[in-house]
Formats: C-alpha cells, structure tokens, sequence
C-alpha cells in the first residue's frame, strides 16, 4: 500500500501511518484519481458501495496486527478504550495500552492526531475537526493517557484540510478566542469577505497541545483541499471518500 508514515520521534515500538485517496476498489465520486476507479474510501457512511468499502478495509487490513478500531466519530470529546471496543462506539478518539490495538480515525479535511508516550506504553488516535478541538478532544485523550503514563508525550499532526483553503466564520474563531484569546492569531481576516476568516486548523492544534504540555509536535504542512492526488476532500468535492490514520503498539 502506498502509506504515509509518520516521521517523529516515537519510539521504536510504536508504529503508524495515515492513507491516501488512491489503491482501492472504490468507483466515483470516492475514486482515487481521474479514472473514476481504485479509491481506498474507508468510511461506511459516505453512500459509497459497502462491499467497496469492505474490500478496502481488507487491504488495509493486510498491513496491520489487527482490525482497526473504527469509531462512528460526531465530532465531540469523548475517548474510549480500543481494547474494549465492541461495534463502532459514537466517539472521536481512542487509546491502547496493548498490543496489537489500531487505533484509528477517518477524516476528509479534518485533523488526525496521532500521540504516544516516550517510554513507549501508550498510544492514542483523535479527531480533531474544529468542533473537537474547540470542544476538548485533545484535551480529554490526554488527561487519559496521563492517567496511564508519567512518560513524556507527544504528537503527531496528519493530512488536513490548509490554512490558506480553511474558511470559517465569526463563529468558529470566537469559539477559539474564548478558549484562548492567543489563538486569535491562527486566523486571518477576509478582506474581501467580510465576517470570514482563513483558520489554520494546525497552529491551533499546536497552540492546545503547547498549553497542555506537549511540545514535542511534528506532522502538519498538508492540505487536503489542494492536494486532490492524494487526499479526498469534503470541502473540495462535497461527496467524497475517507481516508483512514492509525497507531498501535508493536512488539
């Protein structure tokens, strides 16, 4: 499979990768380039054909320990054990301490991030779309993996949606600035919009994991939008494919 795998500083142990749009059996609007044929879409809930979408999770899962945990994400905080997933629970991040548990997200635009401990004990997947990261996904999958490590953590930031494509409202920025009137400067006014800002979804990512103690942050610098060869775009294409970023703890 054609992966893109993490470069930072975990340790050995950990491993992790996030996908591209292309290398599957999905057909349009989930293709993976202008053929209308060989999309890896992994989300059940896009309108794409369930057998497609079972067949890309099956090569997919060709490169793994085990099935992914998949989560039905809603864009909240909450972060479940992937040790102890039964089904597909409504949460945006999961954690494991065993070995061999994927935990994984699917985004389209949205940011993934990866996070794991140095000492190498503890992983952790989150969804980090606006509305999580505003809301405090970060924050809740860290305090959980503090409550499991006294090692240091750190992260790394996957394929999203660019500061230069992400234009949001009043809305949006004034959820941010209420948290933390620093992360004022991740959005920059519309002239030619007025009451539209473009956000830079990773600078605010950054700025919580700083508050949090976490700065040792690599990833970052994509842009789903721009990038149609290798990403698939919500914001882009309206209907579209999932691309899935997953963590686990080998031997």
């Amino acid at each position: 499979m054609n992966l893109i795998i993490p470069e930072w500083s975990a340790p050995k142990n950990v491993r992790a990768f996030s996908t591209v749009r292309h290398g599957g059996v999905s057909e349009s609007p989930y293709q993976g380039d202008d053929t209308g044929k060989n999309g890896l879409n992994f989300g059940m809930h896009v309108g794409d054909s369930p057998l497609a979408v079972k067949k890309n999770r099956a090569i997919l899962r060709e490169e793994l320990p085990a099935e992914p945990v998949w989560l039905n994400q809603v864009h909240g905080t909450t972060v479940v054990n992937g040790e102890n997933v039964t089904g597909v629970p409504d949460a945006d991040a999961s954690f494991a301490e065993k070995k061999g548990i994927v935990c994984t997200i699917m985004t389209a635009d949205c940011l993934p991030v990866l996070l794991c401990d140095r000492a190498g004990t503890v992983v952790a997947a989150a969804h980090a779309g606006w509305r999580g990261l505003a809301g405090g996904v970060l924050e809740n999958t860290i305090a959980v993996m503090r409550g499991k490590t006294d090692s240091e953590i750190m992260a790394w930031l996957g394929p999203a949606i660019g500061p230069g494509s992400f234009e949001v409202g009043e809305d949006v920025r004034d959820a941010f600035v209420q948290k933390n009137p620093v992360m004022a400067s991740a959005f920059v006014s519309r002239k030619d919009n007025l009451g539209k800002y473009l956000a830079d979804i990773y600078a605010l990512a950054k700025m919580t994991l700083d508050e949090l103690g976490v700065t040792d942050v690599s990833g970052g610098g994509f842009c789903t939008v721009t990038d149609k060869e290798r990403f698939y775009s919500y914001r882009r294409d309206g209907v579209t494919g999932r691309m899935a970023t997953g963590i686990w703890l080998a031997d």
